[in-house]
């Protein structure tokens, strides 16, 4: 599936984004950008779209590393990976597990470590604009993907 692009020009509107592409998502999605791209504001609408928490509730997990939204049986999971510098400390996260776990798993800054991510993933760039607005592009890196509102 190609790659789709999106514009959001408030909070409010990438929220919105994230809650129409949350039944869309599945297993290992990556949210690349830089620092204020709005990865976390994406991941409210997310969570909030898969119905196990309000967009209120979810929160950076860039000092605990998880966020873990939603039952045991079907979480979300939140994973910010900025303060890891070294392969092996992400390693000590058990990623491959919540990778296998049917799960869907939001990780930002896990592009830094490449060769620990899986082949089936979705990635999400999000670029901050000069005028506050964000360009979000949606790319399944996978085939056969899931349909992204398509």
């Amino acid at each position: 599936m190609p790659p789709r692009t999106f514009h959001t020009n408030t909070e409010e509107e990438t929220i919105d984004l994230g809650r129409r592409l949350a039944p869309e998502l599945s297993g290992v999605v990556l949210l690349i950008g830089n620092l204020g791209a709005g990865k976390t504001t994406l991941t409210k609408g997310i969570v909030e779209g898969r119905g196990v928490t309000t967009a209120d509730e979810v929160s950076s997990p860039t000092f605990t590393l998880v966020h873990q939204y939603g039952p045991a049986l079907n979480p979300v999971f939140h994973i910010d990976l900025y303060r890891l510098d070294e392969q092996r400390q992400v390693e000590t996260l058990g990623l491959d597990d919540l990778f296998s776990s049917g799960s869907l798993v939001l990780l930002e800054w896990a592009e830094r470590f490449p060769s620990l991510l899986p082949a089936d993933r979705t990635e999400i760039r999000l670029e901050a604009r000069d005028d506050d607005s964000r360009v979000i592009t949606v790319h399944a890196t996978s085939y056969p993907a899931a349909p992204v509102l398509g």
